[in-house]
């Protein structure tokens, strides 16, 4: 009796996708997608000043420095890309707008899975009781 390889491929692919998409939704928040989305620039350390610079910040922590009469935002991740991400006072309001979405969304989905959507309570015909 043969197996039908083009069924086993298909079969494989499918799991491999599926593990894929659920890895995907699993993936945490990262702070360094939202900073470069909000228009943050990943800087690297080119020069040994530079390097010793990035590691007396404080890891992972967005923070002002004053700059030349204004503000900018910088976030450093001297353990994972080695980089600061620097930003301006705009880019900064988008991330915090950003990051304020996000939290609305995990809230809402948050309360939607608690109360089950509301369908548990509707009964075999739904919310229309003469349908």
């Amino acid at each position: 009796m043969t197996t039908p390889w083009r069924w086993i491929i298909g079969l494989a692919a499918g799991l491999l996708a599926l593990g894929g998409c659920a890895s995907a939704a699993q993936r945490p928040f990262a702070t360094e997608n939202v900073l470069s989305a909000a228009g943050f620039q990943m800087k690297l350390p080119d020069t040994p000043e530079r390097r010793a610079s990035l590691r007396t910040l404080p890891p992972r922590q967005l923070l002002p420095q004053p700059r030349g009469g204004h503000v900018e935002y910088v976030y450093a991740h001297p353990t994972g890309c080695a980089c600061l991400y620097v930003g301006t006072e705009a880019q900064y309001q988008q991330y915090r707008r950003y990051t304020l979405e996000k939290q609305l969304a995990d809230e809402r989905l948050d309360a939607a899975r608690t109360y089950g959507y509301g369908l548990d309570t509707w009964g075999e015909r739904g919310p229309w009781p003469w349908y």
